[in-house]
């Protein structure tokens, strides 16, 4: 595995986020990583397999992981590679998923070479420099190769062609790929270029999510492409500093949460953040829905990308790692015990009581933190008259927001609607059932109390 790319040849386990040292293009591959170890203690065994419970405890607990180790830990936290997997696996893992890859990343080109080179202006010399860049590393991944010994290419040739009788079927429609391709070479360049991850030499990794999106968006079709997917995509990029890994970190993320890019998926997700204020906050929600405010489509940009822009880069990053590491979606202690009383007063309820809601599980944390912005702000956004007003407020929160109070306000929030939704359920369950209310509301009483 050592003879595989790496570009640094030693384990990149930092990230863009670093400073004062030399910014490079991305490697191909990172296959030291594959037998690096955690050191967060009880995560992982002595043959590398990891405790996803408590990786994601972890996370949580801590507010993200060490900025050291995020590399790695994104690996498994986003299901590159999986939790049960020895280092010894990861390792074969990792020549597949570079083989893999490249094939699929070679086929497409084939099918649209005239896509292979991003057409420049000339206008932009930050993009000529990093097209130069990126050249210069594909020379240096060519050379490599050459250089493997002839057991490794030996055993990537094998690899390679299981790859291409994997994908020999896969068929592209021209005009869609185009299509998306389009897109993409207009929204690469718009990408971030203040961060230290895409400075000096690092330009080049601009071309490098170029190539990952396309890959991505070919073989994917009931997907494609969509705005705000080279964002999502550059985050990734940024702290796993590998192309190969990138994509199919990506990629896994992508499964789940694919549907938040299409119409109904964000449709869904903004009804649910303003069914959720109505909870918390009636008069507010009243108020952003009026005849000139009728939607809350300007949380659009918070809810797709993860909160990107509204917080210090290093924080949003934490907040990304919390948001997927799924530890507070109404599962923790404090929920199964409310769901544990459900369960107990569901067996005297009446039949008309069946009906009565508890829990709207669909209600994920990430709506609350939306839901803490919604009224930390809830003074200014009461004076915003129409939609122009309320763009231009959110807009000014940008980079200006504490992760560590907003986290609070939203646990905090997310608790007492626990609490309420358990109340309630279980006192119209037991009004018909007067000799069980009293224990019902002593152990209620008992179980939730804000520590």
């Amino acid at each position: 595995m050592g003879d595989l790319n790496n570009n640094s040849g030693k384990s990149r386990q930092t990230t863009g986020e670093e400073t004062g040292s030399v910014r490079r293009v991305a490697a191909v591959s990172s296959p030291a990583l594959s037998a690096a170890r955690l050191t967060v203690p009880g995560v992982m065994d002595a043959e590398g397999r990891v405790d996803e419970s408590r990786l994601r405890m972890h996370i949580f607990k801590n507010s993200g992981a060490s900025p050291s180790e995020r590399g790695l830990v994104w690996r498994f936290l986003f299901g590159m590679y999986p939790c049960g997997s020895t280092a010894l696996e990861r390792s074969l893992m990792q020549e597949q998923f570079f083989v893999r890859y490249q094939v699929m990343k070679r086929k497409w080109q084939q099918f649209l070479p005239s896509a292979v080179q991003i057409h420049l202006n000339g206008t932009d010399a930050e993009l000529v420099s990093a097209v130069r860049y990126f050249d210069q590393r594909e020379t240096e991944v060519h050379q490599q190769v050459q250089d493997h010994s002839e057991e490794v290419r030996e055993r990537l040739a094998f690899l390679e062609l299981q790859a291409q009788i994997l994908y020999e079927r896969v068929s592209f429609d021209q005009e869609e790929l185009q299509e998306a391709i389009r897109i993409i070479n207009k929204d690469v360049p718009r990408t971030n270029r203040d961060l230290s991850y895409y400075q000096n030499e690092g330009l080049g990794n601009l071309l490098v999510l170029r190539d990952i999106l396309i890959t991505y968006a070919a073989f994917h079709p009931e997907v494609s492409y969509a705005q705000g997917m080279n964002d999502l995509c550059s985050r990734f990029l940024e702290v796993l500093d590998s192309e190969v890994d990138t994509f199919w970190s990506f990629s896994c993320y992508m499964e789940k949460f694919s549907r938040d890019f299409r119409a109904d998926g964000l449709h869904r997700k903004i009804e649910l953040e303003a069914a959720l204020l109505k909870e918390l906050d009636p008069q507010l929600y009243a108020h952003l829905v009026n005849d000139n405010m009728e939607s809350f489509t300007f949380c659009h940009r918070w809810l797709l990308l993860g909160f990107q822009r509204e917080f210090e880069h290093s924080d949003a990053l934490r907040l990304f790692e919390i948001l997927s590491c799924d530890h507070l979606e109404l599962i923790t202690q404090q929920v199964d015990r409310a769901r544990y009383q459900e369960r107990l007063a569901q067996k005297y309820c009446t039949e008309d009581s069946t009906e009565l809601q508890a829990f709207n599980n669909d209600f994920t944390f990430e709506l609350f933190i939306c839901a803490a912005i919604l009224l930390e702000n809830r003074e200014s956004l009461l004076q915003c008259r129409d939609d122009v007003q309320l763009i231009h407020f959110t807009s000014s929160l940008q980079g200006k927001l504490d992760l560590n109070s907003t986290l609070r306000k939203a646990e905090h929030h997310f608790y007492n609607y626990c609490k309420r939704c358990a109340w309630d359920f279980m006192n119209g369950c037991c009004r018909a059932n007067r000799n069980k209310q009293e224990d019902f509301f002593y152990q209620l009483r008992s179980l939730f109390v804000l520590r």
